[in-house]
C-alpha cells in the first residue's frame, strides 16, 4: 500500500474557524503521539469528496455525511470510525463495496444516553419543568401546587422499543426504581432479556402497557415512523414518550397531535424529525412536552468516550487487528479487507 505512514483524517467540522478544538474533551494526543501516523484535518465539505480523501487510510467522521462521492478512487481508506453510534449520515452500501469498516462507538455513548433517558423519565413523571415556572412565579405558583402531582414510578412499567446497547443500559439503571420491564425487539438478545428481567412483547403491547416508554432502536427504512398515530393511540392517557434515539423514528406530527389533545401524558424528546426544528414548530410550544437539541447527553465524558473509541479503533486497524464496532460487518471476510490489515500488520506491527 501506498505511502510509509498511516494517515488519518478528521472531518473539518472538528474544528472551529478559527482552527480550534469544537470539543476540547476529545484527546487526539494519542494519535499525535502514535509511530507511523499522520494526522490531518479536512476542509469543511458537506458531503466530503472523494478527492479530500484519496490518501488516506482512515477517517474519523463527526457530523459531515460520507456518501458514494466520498469513497476515494484509490482504494486506499480501510475504515470509517464514526463519532457517536448513529450512522444514518453515511451511505453504508457504498463504504461496503468499497471494502471500507465503518465503526461506530458503543461503549462511548452507552451510559450518557442511557443516563439521558433516565434524566427524562423523572423530570416528567415529577413535572420538573411545571414546577420550575410555579417556583418562579412566586406565591402565586406555590399555591398551584397541588394542581401538578408527580407520578411515582414503584410497580409501574418502563418500555423500551429496542434493547440493544442502549436500551439494555437503560434497563440496568432503572432497577432501583422497582419498576417492571418490557420491551419489543425483534434482534433481541433473549439471554440479555432474561438476565435483565425483561418481559419481550409484541409491539402493540408494548404501547400499550407502557408507563412511560422510551425509544432506542436505530434508525432504518424498517424504523422510519414506526412510532405513528396508530401505535400511539395505544398509549395509556397517562403515559409518556421518550425518544433519545432519531428523531424520523417518530412521526412528529401525530405526536404532537396527541399532545395537543392530551390523548398521553407527555413527551421528553431529544431529538426532532427536523433538526434544528422550524421556530414555528407547533412542538415547541407545548408545555407537556421536555425537548433537548440533540445534545442532552453531551458531557465531557460522553465525548471523551467516544473520541478514544475511535482513536483506538483507528490504531487497531493500524496494527492489523480488527476494530470493535464495525457496522458492516460483512466486510471483515472480504479478500480486500484482508489483504490491507496484512499489510498494515507487516508494516507497522500487530
Amino acid at each position: 500500500m501506498a505511502g510509509d505512514k498511516f494517515r488519518v483524517a478528521l472531518s473539518g467540522d472538528f474544528r472551529k474557524p478559527d482552527g480550534s478544538p469544537t470539543y476540547p474533551d476529545f484527546d487526539l494526543a494519542p494519535l499525535y503521539s502514535a509511530p507511523d501516523v499522520e494526522v490531518e484535518f479536512l476542509e469543511s465539505r458537506n458531503p466530503l469528496q472523494a478527492e479530500q480523501l484519496e490518501n488516506f487510510d482512515a477517517l474519523i467522521l463527526l457530523t459531515h455525511r460520507f456518501t458514494s462521492e466520498s469513497v476515494p478512487r484509490s482504494g486506499r481508506l480501510s475504515v470509517v470510525a464514526r463519532f457517536g453510534v448513529g450512522y444514518d449520515t453515511v451511505d453504508v452500501s457504498a463504504c461496503t463495496k468499497a471494502g471500507i469498516a465503518l465503526v461506530i462507538t458503543p461503549d462511548g455513548v452507552r451510559r450518557p444516553v442511557a443516563v439521558s433517558v433516565i434524566t427524562l423519565m423523572l423530570a416528567l413523571t415529577g413535572k420538573l419543568l411545571v414546577k420550575d415556572r410555579l417556583t418562579r412565579l412566586g406565591q402565586k405558583g406555590f399555591n398551584q401546587r397541588s394542581e401538578h402531582m408527580g407520578v411515582g414510578l414503584v410497580g409501574r412499567t418502563l418500555g423500551s422499543l429496542g434493547i440493544g446497547n442502549i436500551g439494555a443500559e437503560v434497563f440496568r439503571m432503572a432497577k432501583p426504581f422497582d419498576v417492571k420491564f418490557i420491551a419489543h425487539d425483534p434482534f433481541a438478545d433473549r439471554k440479555v432479556a432474561a438476565e435483565l428481567g425483561i418481559e419481550l412483547v409484541s409491539i402493540e403491547e408494548l404501547f400499550s402497557r407502557a408507563d412511560v416508554l422510551s425509544v432506542s432502536c436505530p434508525l432504518n427504512e424498517e424504523t422510519r415512523h414506526i412510532v405513528n398515530a396508530e401505535r400511539i393511540a395505544l398509549m395509556k392517557p397517562t403515559a409518556y414518550l421518550i425518544n433519545t434515539a432519531r428523531g424520523p423514528i417518530v412521526d412528529q406530527k401525530a405526536l404532537t397531535k396527541a399532545l395537543q389533545e392530551r390523548r398521553i401524558a407527555g413527551a421528553g424528546l431529544d431529538v426532532l424529525e427536523q433538526e434544528p426544528p422550524d421556530p414555528g414548530d407547533p412542538i415547541l410550544r407545548l408545555d407537556n412536552v421536555i425537548l433537548a437539541p440533540h445534545a442532552l447527553c453531551w458531557t465531557d465524558q460522553c465525548f471523551a468516550g467516544n473520541g478514544a473509541a475511535d482513536v483506538k479503533a483507528v490504531l487497531d486497524v493500524q496494527h492489523g487487528r480488527e476494530p470493535r464496532g464495525v457496522v458492516n460487518r460483512e466486510v471483515l471476510a472480504t479478500d480486500t479487507w484482508k489483504r490491507r490489515l496484512a499489510d498494515y500488520a507487516s508494516r507497522f506491527g500487530s
